[in-house]
């Protein structure tokens, strides 16, 4: 297994803008399906990286199929209110789940009790993207580094806070805090952008943000980037360091979207589910999103995303383990 899942993780770390090969042609019995409006559930609030991604991709499904594609934003609970509505939908492929490692792969180590079992209660479809994240304060911060950011820290131990909207945003703070050595205060929200709407108001002192929302904040001008979480820099703010190299080696962290039915659906909806899905992905929408906002664009078979599921849930344990969050 784990030779077949590092080969996995690798997908991951490749830019696939190609995406993987398509499934096979799918049975006449779903040559119908869709024949009525597609529900895109969401777990995150509008304007998140995950509703930019659906919006973009519902755009090409709709072109590609005829059919209304509905955005349906259900946020909360570190995504478990949108995942456990999935889950409970009947399994005929009209309502689909467009998640992130958050809700199937970093809760089942976050959370004493899910309302949903990220493995038994879905069929994974199609892996949609990847991309990384970027650490912001408020322009009026005394921090212009992350070396300042974390020297403040150190002198008010558990006084300056950091929001989080997401599993993502949350871990990739506390591992922050483990590896720099410091205490920060953590105050989660239902969705990103209104923990940067907090930020932007003065009432969290920092947030590490995934790209889409927070990137053209610091382009407006109304935050600060002081680090992105990837190896490299980004082609999209070259000028803003790594937190590994602006003081806090070896740091990294990263997120995926990924598209999921509730369990029983049919093979062959999922599989006329996937073919739309990932010549979505190839469409202008989504290749403006994943342009604008520096995301890979990462596709993948029924079966490879579940084992990748099975790899990053591995992974994110790891990661939430190592940073010291008791499950809540």
């Amino acid at each position: 297994m784990k030779k077949k899942t590092s080969s996995l993780r690798r997908l991951l770390l490749a830019t696939l803008v190609m995406g993987v090969p398509m499934l096979g042609s799918a049975p006449a019995s779903a040559q119908d399906f869709p024949s009525k409006p597609i529900t895109f559930v969401v777990p995150f609030g509008p304007g998140s990286a995950t509703d930019q991604l659906a919006r973009a991709v519902a755009q090409g499904v709709t072109e590609k199929s005829g059919t209304t594609v509905v955005i349906e934003n259900k946020p909360g609970a570190s995504a478990m209110i949108g995942a456990s509505d999935v889950a409970r939908a009947q399994p005929d492929g009209y309502r689909v789940l467009i998640t992130t490692n958050t809700s199937h792969a970093a809760n089942p180590h976050l959370y004493k009790q899910l309302s949903y079992d990220p493995v038994k209660d879905f069929e994974p479809v199609t892996l949609l993207g990847a991309g990384g994240q970027i650490m912001v304060v408020n322009p009026k911060s005394e921090a212009k580094t992350v070396e300042d950011f974390l020297r403040l820290a150190k002198a008010n131990p558990g006084k300056l806070s950091f929001g989080s909207g997401s599993s993502s945003s949350r871990v990739a703070g506390e591992l922050l805090q483990q590896m720099a050595d410091v205490e920060l205060l953590h105050v989660p929200y239902k969705s990103n952008p209104l923990a940067i709407t907090d930020l932007l108001g003065g009432q969290i002192d920092m947030m590490i943000s995934d790209m889409a929302t927070g990137l053209p904040q610091v382009q407006s001008g109304s935050l600060r980037a002081l680090g992105v979480t990837t190896q490299e820099r980004s082609a999209l703010a070259p000028d803003v360091p790594t937190i590994a190299e602006a003081g806090v080696p070896g740091y990294e962290m990263g997120y995926w979207f990924a598209a999921y039915v509730p369990a029983g659906t049919p093979d062959e909806v999922v599989s006329r589910l996937h073919s739309l899905l990932t010549e979505a992905t190839e469409m202008p929408a989504a290749k403006q999103f994943f342009q604008q906002t520096g995301t890979r664009a990462l596709t993948s078979t029924p079966e490879e995303l579940r084992e990748f599921q099975a790899d990053e849930t591995e992974k994110w344990g790891k990661i939430i383990e190592r940073a010291g969050i008791e499950k809540s």
